[in-house]
Formats: structure tokens, sequence, C-alpha cells
């Protein structure tokens, strides 16, 4: 059965990784019989142009045809998915609820909500990526049915690290819903001991949020390093080195980055990941500065807790799952779509 999928330009954008982008690079090199169809634009808010060349790619596929849409690309544009939906067989793979990107007005965000809520609910089959994600899909969306296919990983050698506990590691794109500000302000309180931080991810794109700002506003410049995104042998250089990663995201559906840091035996401390993480680290409370402080002070100061931590990102790092699984899981529920 060959699979037409839907992506975002963003997709074959090397400068802005993101792990709905690695993702969707990576299923369709496993699955095989997939059709990329990508659509450039200003996804999840299309200009005119992004919607009717999304509108005319729907249109050309054959009906009855199986079609997997990223949810970046479908969620926020029902008047072009939904009338396919009657004549294509459609699953759409949700990353990120729309409404959950930090930083929108209540009115843009209600919006996307109810915009997405009609995609989905027009879905033969909605896909999430993390068992958390599904279930608030399903109760906020009242779905029946949400279909679970996670991450994989891929081996990698156990990391090194600096010194065993000052090397700091965060990789996430530089925008409010990934929560430097509140990394930041807790380094900040923990400027007596001695660490440095690496803060891995494409810069945002809004210039109202900037991370350099912040990070030179609390005095942290020398210790605080913004590497820009990097990819291949510069990223497994950055997560070798590291000793601890660390990651404030306000929300995530998952976060492949976890994952890749416990396929490494880092240890993590981090929030809005319970499903990435399991048991591999410390989650914390999304927003909570004294909470990352607290956290890291300890990592900084108990040698014991470091090896606990240790311990625990070991086996974590024994059971994630493979991408061989993901891509079969994934072709699993696009099995569903046969007429």
């Amino acid at each position: 059965m060959t699979v037409h999928f839907v992506l975002p330009g963003g997709v074959a954008d090397p400068t802005s990784p993101s792990g709905g982008n690695a993702y969707d690079r990576r299923v369709v090199r496993e699955l095989g019989g997939v059709r990329e169809v990508v659509v450039p634009g200003p996804w999840p808010r299309p200009d005119a142009a992004a919607r009717s060349a999304l509108a005319a790619a729907l249109a050309a596929v054959e009906d009855g045809s199986a079609v997997l849409l990223d949810g970046l690309v479908a969620c926020g544009v029902p008047e072009v998915v939904v009338p396919h939906a009657r004549r294509l067989r459609i699953a759409v793979l949700v990353h990120l609820p729309l409404a959950d990107e930090t930083g929108l007005p209540a009115d843009v965000a209600a919006r996307l909500d109810a915009a997405e809520r009609e995609c989905l609910r027009a879905a033969a089959a909605v896909i999430a990526t993390s068992p958390a994600a599904a279930r608030r899909l399903a109760a906020h969306h009242g779905l029946d049915r949400v279909h679970v296919v996670p991450p994989g990983t891929d081996p990698a050698p156990p990391a090194p690290g600096t010194d065993g506990a000052s090397r700091l590691l965060c990789v996430a794109s530089l925008t409010p819903r990934k929560g430097h500000d509140v990394l930041v302000r807790a380094l900040a309180e923990v400027v007596d001991l001695p660490w440095t931080c690496a803060f891995v991810g494409p810069p945002p794109r809004s210039r109202r949020w900037s991370v350099r700002d912040l990070v030179d506003r609390h005095g942290l410049g020398p210790r605080v390093e913004l590497t820009g995104p990097l990819t291949g042998a510069a990223l497994d250089r950055a997560y070798a080195a590291a000793d601890l990663f660390v990651l404030a995201s306000r929300a995530e559906t998952y976060g492949m980055v976890v994952t890749e840091a416990l396929a490494r035996g880092v240890p993590v401390v981090a929030s809005s990941v319970p499903d990435a993480l399991g048991d591999g680290g410390v989650l914390l409370p999304a927003g909570d500065v004294g909470a990352f402080a607290d956290a890291l002070r300890r990592w900084l100061t108990d040698p014991g807790w470091r090896h606990d931590l240790r311990e625990r990102a070991a086996r974590r790092r024994r059971e994630l799952s493979t991408w061989d699984e993901t891509a079969a899981g994934l072709a699993a529920v696009l099995a569903t779509l046969r007429p």
C-alpha cells in the first residue's frame, strides 16, 4: 500500500531541526512505500499560497488513497482537509497540539484548538507520539481512539562526559515553550558552583524573545554557550561531553532529545516529558525555577545522588524502543486505513 505523507516544508531544513521533523524524516526512511508530499508555508497558520498548495496536493491524490498528514500542516486548516476526508483515507500525526504552543494570544489559541478538533474528528485515524498525549487528545477533542506510536532511538555509545558533574547540556529550539528562561534563572541560583551549560538549538523567529539577553541579564554569559543548531557529528560530540542533560519545557508531546540523552546514558533533569523520561531521571514541575535550582545544586554537590541518577539513566537506556518498532507501529495503524 502506497501512503501519501504530507509534510511541512521545514522537514527538509537542516537549520531548523525539531523532534517532529526528525520523526517524520525517520519514518519516511524506515517505512518504505511512502510518497512524500512537502508543502512549504508558515504552518500552522498558513498564508493563501500555502493553503492553495495543500489543497492542490490533496486534490491530486486518487480517491480511496491512504494519506498521512503531519498535524502541523493539517490541524489548522480543516476547511482544506475535511472535504477530502470524505474521499481519502486520512490519518493525522499530531506532534504537538496546536494550542499548546507557548505565547499564543488567547483568541489565536482558541481558534487553533477549534480547528484542530474539527480536523481530528474527521480523520479516519489520529496518531500521537506518547501515551500522555494520546489520552489528552482523546479527552480534549472527544475522540473515540488515538493511536500511540512513540519515537525510537538509535544505539549510541555511552557518553564519557567531562568531569562527571559540571558540563550541562540543553538541546531545544530557543522558543518560550522550551523554558530557557526557567533554566537560566535556575542556573543563576547556582552560580556559586562550578558548571558550564551548552544551549543547542535554532534561534527564535521572534526578536521579542532573546535567550542571549536573558543569559546576559543574569550575568551568565561566560558560562552559557549558545551554539545554534547542531546535527550529525557535532551534535554527537555535544552529547558525549555532557554530564547532565537539562530541559525545562513548559509543554512537550514526547521529548525525543531526552531519549537521545538517555540512549547515551546521560542523566536527565527535565519537565513535561514523563513518557520519554520514564524512571530514567528526575521529572520536575514545569515552570518551577526553585525546583530546577534545587535539583541542579544537588547534582553539583551530592556525589551519591549523581551516582543514583547515572544508574537510573543506564536502566532506562536498556528499555528504549527502536526506530524499527516505531515504523512497525505506524505501519500497523496505516494498515487499518485499507478499504
